[in-house]
């Protein structure tokens, strides 16, 4: 525990939401939820006028249009999320060389090994400007937890809310915490927490004076002591910079059951090929495959296969995963798929060993396969947790699909899911193109109205909003889904160079 409040927390408020407001004028102000669309869906994440209705992260999207029906329901657009992160932690770094992320939109500073800030003074100076300059380059507000250890400021941080700063002078924690609700600690979930509640402990205060003793009673030696240690505002942990990766994983959950298995294989191959980008974009290689299938009842079977080297090429990716999946029973429906990769490192092996290996019978000359069956229950997540710098680099994104307009699967997704199959034998007529699908919040640009967004789609129409970050609310435009003249767009940046006019 330090004696100055020099650990600073950052949490941007709302953020995928708040990303879509400024990128959105006409959103600004209304209800935005962010999160798979379909009916798996669940939120990733809501803005605070929706949260005024009761919706909130983690919530199956079908209960949040019944709570908000009249809200703006988005896909997630993780790559400019990403953008928007990269310059807000590039900020953080200009503070000090040790920053440690948790995700996109959160992570601790410390203040005092950037020499920024010794006392109270100067770390409240720094987290005031560092909410301004947070806010000129990204045109979003985060609010700033500032105390003597991590856990306190996570806690300010979160007292701050939303577009605030909050800073805990040390020794005043535990008259700080006592009044707060259990469930402010940090991994004190619903089930903790009603053990808790049915024992008559329902405050921190109350947590402190169970006594160490009683708690190690209640929940047991290693979570009743960090329980205790918590309720008296103790946390001596260090802010760690780098925090390296241990897997890299992509994953989707469907709207409907799949039961073709050529569609299935499709899949698997298509995941393989995501997961093998975002593995490269990291710079890693990895040896141990992993496919994961949630089957129609919940049960969800993990299976792995381990190679000698490391390898990033997706060729090998793909055919493992195949391999893998040639041994699990989709009989009765497939709701989730995903495919991995773990055993990380920053080398890969010549691509002629890993194929050579690769082909070999599995246990065959040192490598390994594991297999494992999970039974889970409750919604599926279908939203992203893409982690900067976390333990678990995962890209967890449904199906999602504009009003109407079914699953989406962008162009060059379906022709890689194609191209899985084979080539397929010429017709003698030309099979007719498929129907154009177009996300709601996707970006799109037309030759004659320039940028936009799409509001919704549905027999044979899309919906789309003409205008820009910096702009004044745009008007709205209907277009036939197949019109040539529209196509799919890069986002624009928040701040900056992205104003445009159309042609």
């Amino acid at each position: 525990m330090r004696a100055a409040p020099t650990i600073l927390h950052l949490d941007m408020d709302a953020f995928y939401a708040s990303v879509e407001q400024a990128s959105k004028p006409s959103l600004r102000g209304k209800a935005v939820i962010v999160g798979g669309l379909g009916p798996r869906g669940v939120v990733a994440t809501a803005s605070y006028e929706a949260r005024r209705f009761g919706v909130h992260s983690a919530m199956p999207m079908g209960q949040a249009r019944r709570l908000c029906p009249n809200g703006a329901y988005l896909i997630p657009r993780f790559s400019l999320y990403r953008q928007v992160s990269d310059v807000v932690m590039a900020l953080l770094r200009e503070l000090s060389p040790l920053v440690e992320p948790l995700s996109l939109d959160e992570a601790f500073v410390d203040l005092e090994a950037g020499g920024v800030a010794f006392d109270s003074r100067g770390a409240r100076e720094t987290g005031e400007r560092l909410r301004a300059d947070i806010r000129a380059a990204t045109g979003l507000s985060g609010s700033v937890g500032l105390a003597g250890s991590k856990m306190l400021a996570k806690v300010a941080s979160e007292e701050a809310k939303p577009a605030g700063l909050l800073l805990i002078e040390p020794g005043t924690e535990r008259e700080l915490l006592a009044p707060m609700s259990v469930r402010t600690l940090p991994g004190v979930g619903p089930a903790t927490g009603e053990h808790l509640r049915r024992a008559g402990i329902t405050t921190v205060g109350e947590l402190a004076e169970a006594g160490e003793d009683e708690l190690v009673r209640m929940v047991g030696r290693s979570a009743g002591a960090g329980l205790y240690r918590m309720a008296l505002g103790l946390d001596d942990r260090p802010v760690v910079a780098e925090r390296d990766a241990k897997s890299v994983s992509v994953e989707d959950t469907f709207d409907v059951d799949l039961h073709d298995r050529v569609r299935i294989r499709g899949e698997v191959q298509r995941l393989a090929d995501r997961c093998v980008r975002r593995l490269r974009d990291s710079g890693h290689s990895g040896r141990t495959i992993v496919l994961k299938v949630r089957r129609y009842d919940f049960s969800t079977l993990t299976r792995s296969e381990t190679l000698r080297g490391p390898t990033d090429d997706p060729a090998v990716v793909r055919e493992a995963a195949a391999r893998l999946l040639e041994g699990v029973d989709t009989t009765g429906g497939v709701r989730l798929l995903g495919v991995g990769v773990s055993g990380l490192a920053d080398y890969t092996q010549e691509d002629l060993f890993a194929q050579s290996l690769a082909a070999e019978p599995d246990g065959a000359d040192g490598s390994d396969r594991t297999d494992r069956t999970d039974r889970t229950d409750g919604a599926d997540r279908t939203d992203g947790a893409g982690g900067t710098g976390g333990v678990d680099a995962a890209d967890r994104t449904g199906r999602a699909d504009g009003a109407g307009g079914g699953a989406v699967t962008s162009g060059a997704a379906e022709a890689e899911a194609e191209g899985a199959h084979g080539v397929a034998e010429p017709s003698a007529e030309p099979e007719p193109a498929p129907e154009r699908r177009w996300a709601a919040g996707s970006d799109v640009r037309h030759a004659v109205y320039g940028p936009g967004w799409v509001q919704g789609s549905g027999v044979g129409r899309v919906t789309v909003r003409f205008e820009q970050p910096g702009s004044e609310p745009g008007r709205v435009r209907t277009f036939r889904v197949d019109d040539p003249e529209l196509e799919p767009s890069d986002p624009l940046p928040l701040v900056g160079d992205g104003t445009e006019s159309g042609p």
